[in-house]
């Protein structure tokens, strides 16, 4: 008879034959230790708008005078000599003197809000009246792994637990079947696998990184035989049975039987997932997605639609990784390919949860980590530097107000002139709308309270409903 813990361990290493797709959630749960189910629901701080976000990562720095914030006075004084004591030029050869430099796309306002939007985004400017756009943001790095870490954890410079996993934490999941935080990208970021991180937090709340492909999820599939699953399965339950007879109220022993549940409910529900053979034309044409195809971002959105619709918590996409991404020094016309990549799936995502109703609780959150320079060491220099100062992020969804602009910068897009939103701000509004408050969402850890925008942060109350 197999009675003792190690043997049970056993079982579910062979049971999740060598997975790696959740490899926190097994450990913390084959863990000897009082631990509840860490993913179970909880109950927001108070009631909220949204149930779950799907967080839309432009990495690279994606120009904000050249897609969501027009600037006439910088297509105007082009050429213009300016003096700024900016991070990007400063003891910087070649950079001694530094020039306005145009915007390379023209801008057209767009729906009943009238909300102008540039060229590059034509779908996207479809979609205004459903968005709240931010042209006043602003972060505190200009370099790609700072800002990056920053826009995902609220450190700029050290590791810290992800959004998507303080949203975990804060809320667990409504489907044990599937994790509660899912990041999928072709490649990773600057930050690298921090951007999904639990770092202190319990494992449990890890993101799970998948790549677009034809079996994203392959490490899930059992290599057992299913007779041979089907038996180990039934074997199991009769010895978990037993076992809990015997320790009524075991927290332990209800851990380790949770953590099986977990992996063969991830086996029987992971197959549908990513089964879009059952989508219409139509809503493959949305995404501007080919039926049969495996990756691609339209792939990307249509998966968050889905996984979301299943109850998972926290879907982020990134449209690239570190390289062959938005950060456009050489070439901003490269910002063409990037835009016609994602475009028409984000729009297409945005009227599809529209027509299903789930736009009522489910929060779309578009960003990137900080804009491009307004100027460059030469008027005709045909790319832009990295812009800490200022640049333009949007929400969508449950609780935002639809077809506003908040805030604004000055009429070079400098920096923030009316309204500005720090990263902490933005992660205090993402976090309210979930129902939470960013200051009472905390975790103990080396003797501190931490949480995720540490002693800063405000609501931006002006765009929620």
């Amino acid at each position: 008879m197999i009675s003792q813990p190690s043997d049970r361990r056993s079982f579910l290493r062979s049971f999740v034959a060598g997975s790696t797709l959740m490899p926190a959630l097994i450990n913390d749960l084959l863990a000897d230790s009082n631990k509840i189910d860490p993913l179970l629901p909880k109950n927001s701080h108070f009631p909220a708008k949204a149930k779950n976000v799907i967080f839309l990562f432009m990495t690279g720095g994606v120009s904000h005078v050249d897609t969501f914030d027009p600037k006439p006075k910088l297509k105007k004084d082009v050429g213009k000599e300016i003096k700024l004591d900016h991070p990007e030029i400063e003891n910087r050869p070649g950079y001694e003197k530094i020039f306005l430099k145009a915007p390379q796309w023209e801008f057209s306002p767009y729906g009943k809000c009238g909300t102008e939007v540039s060229t590059l985004f034509p779908h996207v400017a479809q979609c205004v009246d459903d968005i709240a756009l931010i042209r006043s943001m602003h972060t505190d790095h200009s370099n790609h792994y700072n800002a990056t870490l920053g826009m995902h954890t609220g450190s700029f410079a050290f590791a810290r637990p992800s959004l998507g996993s303080w949203v975990s934490y804060g809320l667990g999941t409504a489907n044990q079947n599937l994790p509660s935080f899912i990041t999928i990208a072709p490649k990773q970021t600057y930050a690298g696998t921090q951007v999904y991180s639990s770092d202190f937090l319990p494992g449990a709340h890890q993101g799970t990184f998948l790549r677009p492909s034809k079996n994203p999820f392959e490490n899930i599939v059992s290599k057992l035989p299913k007779s041979r699953q089907e038996l180990e399965l039934e074997a199991l339950q009769k010895l978990n049975h037993r076992h809990l007879l015997a320790r009524s109220g075991d927290a332990k022993a209800e851990a380790r039987i949770k953590s099986f549940e977990t992996a063969f409910g991830m086996q029987m529900e992971v197959p549908d997932v990513f089964d879009f053979s059952k989508e219409t034309d139509s809503t493959h044409h949305l995404y501007g997605l080919k039926r049969g195809s495996t990756e691609g971002f339209g792939w990307q959105c249509l998966a968050a639609r889905r996984l979301i619709e299943r109850g998972v918590r926290f879907v982020e996409l990134i449209d690239t990784g570190s390289s062959g991404n938005w950060d456009s020094h050489g070439n901003m016309m490269d910002h063409e390919r990037l835009a016609k990549n994602v475009d028409q799936p984000i729009a297409g995502l945005l009227k599809d949860l529209k027509s299903r109703g789930m736009m009522e609780d489910t929060l779309v959150v578009w960003t990137t980590e900080f804009g491009r320079t307004p100027f460059n060491n030469k008027a005709d220099a045909p790319g832009r530097e990295h812009h800490n100062w200022a640049f333009s992020s949007w929400m969508a969804g449950a609780g935002i107000r639809p077809g506003i602009v908040h805030g604004s910068t000055d009429e070079y897009g400098v920096r923030p002139e009316k309204n500005p939103v720090h990263v902490h701000d933005f992660h205090a509004t993402i976090l309210h709308l979930l129902g939470l408050d960013h200051e009472k969402l905390t975790y103990r850890h080396d003797g501190r309270d931490y949480r995720l925008t540490d002693v800063y942060g405000n609501v931006v109350t002006d765009i929620i409903t």
